[in-house]
């Protein structure tokens, strides 16, 4: 499966930068928005503000097996790095 990566920078609520990559199967930078909102809400920063400023398109690749499956199961993979819990 080709999933696309939109590269995420939000402000916490505490004020740190959280920057994580949101994976999906469809090129849709609303799709990709919404999918951070998403895992924002369940992370306790859903008041982030999240647009196409934030979450930008980065770049497609082949999707690694666990990847493919949080996909196929959830329709996205939060990959985090920077300033996540």
């Amino acid at each position: 499966m080709e999933m696309h990566v939109y590269d995420t920078w939000v402000k916490a609520k505490d004020g740190r930068t959280m920057h994580f990559d949101v994976f999906t199967n469809t090129r849709d930078d609303k799709k990709a928005i919404e999918y951070a909102k998403q895992w924002l809400t369940s992370v306790g920063e859903g008041d982030a503000t999240v647009s196409n400023r934030e979450c930008r398109f980065c770049h497609s690749e082949k999707a690694p097996a666990n990847v493919e499956e949080a996909i196929n199961k959830d329709g996205y993979f939060i990959y985090k790095m920077e300033g996540c819990r």
